[in-house]
C-alpha cells in the first residue's frame, strides 16, 4: 500500500505541469490568473490561434530555427559519436583509454560553466550569433554522451562480424558503415531521442549564443513573449503547447526503438 501511495504521489508531481499547460491553453487570460487549476469551461482555441498568427511570427521563426539546430546537431552528433565510440570500444591502446576518460569527464561539466569561454571562442571565429555556432556548441558539448552510449553498445556486438568482413576484403571504414552501424539502430534511436529532447528544450545557450539578432528558438520565444510590464498568460500557454508538440511527436515516433536501445546491450554477446 505504501508503494502505491508513493507511486501515485510521484506520478501526480510529474503530471501536474502537464495538466496545467493542457487546461490553461484553452482558457482566456483572466480565467488563467483567477483559477489556474480549474477546467476550461467552455474551452476556447483563441490562445493557439494567437500563437500561430502573431504579427512578429515569433512561433514560426522559433520553430524553423529549433528544427534546423536540432536536426543538424543530432545528425552530426550521431555520425561523430558512432565512429568515435567504435574506435574507443575496439582499440586497446593507451590513447584510446585516455580519450574515453577525457570524454567521460566532459559529461560532468555543466554547460553554464563553459558558456563564457565558448562565447569568446565563437566571437573570435565569427560564429557568435549564428546557427552554425549554436550547432558547433551542441556537437562539442554532447559528443561525450553519444560516445558513452555507442561504445557501450558496440562492446556487446561480436567482433567476429568485423573480422569476417575484413577477411572478405572490407576496409575499416566500410566495415563500420556496412556491418556495425546497421546493428546500432536501437542505440542510435536512444541517442537521437536524448539529444533531440535536450537540444530542443535548451534555453540558456540559444539565448546567449544566438542573441537578439541571431534569431530565436521555441523555448526562447516563450520567454520573449512576456513583456516587462505586460503578462499575456493565454498567449504564453499557447506558445508553450505548440512548442511541445514537435518534440513529443518525435519521441513517440522513436519510442519503440528507444526502449530496445536501453535494454538491447544487456542481452547480446
Amino acid at each position: 500500500m505504501t508503494r502505491k501511495l508513493f507511486a501515485i504521489a510521484i506520478t501526480s508531481a510529474f503530471f501536474l505541469p502537464l495538466y496545467l499547460v493542457v487546461t490553461n491553453v484553452f482558457k482566456h487570460g483572466p480565467e488563467i490568473t483567477a483559477n489556474p487549476a480549474g477546467l476550461p469551461i467552455p474551452p476556447t482555441p483563441d490562445n493557439l490561434t494567437q500563437a500561430l498568427t502573431r504579427p512578429d511570427r515569433l512561433f514560426w521563426n522559433g520553430l524553423i530555427n529549433s528544427v534546423t539546430i536540432t536536426l543538424m546537431s543530432i545528425v552530426v552528433l550521431t555520425v561523430v559519436s558512432a565512429m568515435l565510440g567504435h574506435y574507443v570500444a575496439r582499440t586497446r591502446s593507451r590513447f584510446g583509454r585516455i580519450a574515453l576518460l577525457v570524454l567521460l569527464a566532459g559529461l560532468m561539466i555543466p554547460p553554464q560553466v563553459i558558456l563564457v569561454p565558448v562565447t569568446q571562442v565563437l566571437g573570435v571565429t565569427g560564429l557568435m550569433g549564428t546557427i552554425s555556432g549554436m550547432v558547433l556548441f551542441n556537437v562539442g558539448y554532447y559528443v561525450p554522451f553519444g560516445v558513452f552510449v555507442f561504445s557501450g553498445f558496440i562492446r556487446s556486438i561480436p567482433i567476429e562480424l568485423e573480422e569476417a568482413a575484413a577477411i572478405d576484403g572490407s576496409g575499416r571504414f566500410g566495415t563500420f558503415w556496412r556491418v556495425v552501424f546497421p546493428l546500432l539502430r536501437p542505440a542510435t534511436a536512444s541517442v537521437l531521442i536524448f539529444l533531440g529532447v535536450w537540444i530542443w528544450n535548451d534555453f540558456l545557450n540559444p539565448l546567449i549564443i544566438l542573441g537578439p539578432q541571431g534569431g530565436t528558438t521555441v523555448t526562447v520565444g516563450v520567454y520573449r513573449s512576456l513583456g516587462q510590464f505586460q503578462r499575456d498568460f493565454g498567449g504564453m500557454f499557447g506558445l508553450m503547447f505548440m512548442a511541445t508538440l514537435p518534440i513529443l511527436l518525435f519521441y513517440l515516433t522513436l519510442q519503440k526503438h528507444f526502449v530496445k536501445g536501453l535494454t538491447g546491450g544487456a542481452v547480446k554477446g
